[in-house]
């Protein structure tokens, strides 16, 4: 497994990403500096969170319109995984690579907390490993998904959700969508931080159920 970790200015996961990638998984793992080419020999890419350009305009919108990415839409055409974690969403909702958007959360409020999921799915390559429930930690302020009826009518028919609140909904969510994936089934988003959640030491070892997930990606093969 070779997994990239794309920098933008203003992202401060990226290293808590490159961390669980390659000192957890063991995954040969690089940085990948948002205005360079994105290597083409990567099987996983990993857009982290933090504050892209200082969520200046709105959040993931300047990064969306970053020279790698260009690179990134080449590594989804390939068919190769893309997962892009809270500010990674956002940048990959503004990009167009997943359907609708994250809105401020209700409140308006910035959101730091651990919450509860509900995962979906289990056959997916984001989520082979997961349990039926999952705790990860949320930190965010722009978190609340929505798209437009007909979006969200397909999304849910479609089987894109991944991720959903179980029992509180942070942020205003709609149908309290935590994550979804792309409808060919290798470019995944999610708000909550499973990177923050790898080993006891941080509060929580269940995030690194998504990382298991994605260390099978040549063996999963997912369909909606």
């Amino acid at each position: 497994m070779k997994a990239g970790i794309v920098v933008f200015p203003g992202s401060n996961c990226d290293r808590d990403c490159l961390d669980a990638s390659e000192r957890i998984m063991g995954w040969q793992t690089v940085a990948c500096w948002h205005g360079d080419d994105l290597p083409r020999d990567l099987d996983l890419v990993i857009l982290p969170g933090g504050f892209s350009h200082g969520d200046y305009l709105r959040a993931g919108a300047l990064a969306a319109l970053a020279p790698v990415m260009e690179g990134v839409r080449r590594h989804v055409d390939e068919g190769r995984h893309v997962i892009g974690i809270c500010n990674g969403f956002q940048i990959l909702c503004e990009s167009g690579l997943l359907p609708g958007a994250l809105l401020i959360n209700r409140g308006l409020v910035f959101r730091c907390e651990d919450v509860d999921l509900k995962v979906e799915r289990r056959d997916t390559a984001f989520t082979s490993a997961c349990p039926d429930r999952i705790r990860m930690p949320i930190a965010h302020r722009e978190g609340r998904y929505f798209a437009d009826a007909e979006t969200l009518v397909r999304i849910e028919g479609e089987g894109q959700v991944l991720f959903r609140y179980a029992g509180k909904n942070p942020n205003g969510s709609l149908n309290d969508i935590a994550g979804i994936m792309n409808d060919r089934g290798n470019v995944c988003g999610l708000m909550p931080h499973p990177e923050r959640a790898c080993e006891a030491i941080l509060g929580g070892t269940e995030g690194r159920s998504v990382f298991e997930s994605l260390a099978n990606i040549q063996e999963v093969s997912t369909t909606c």
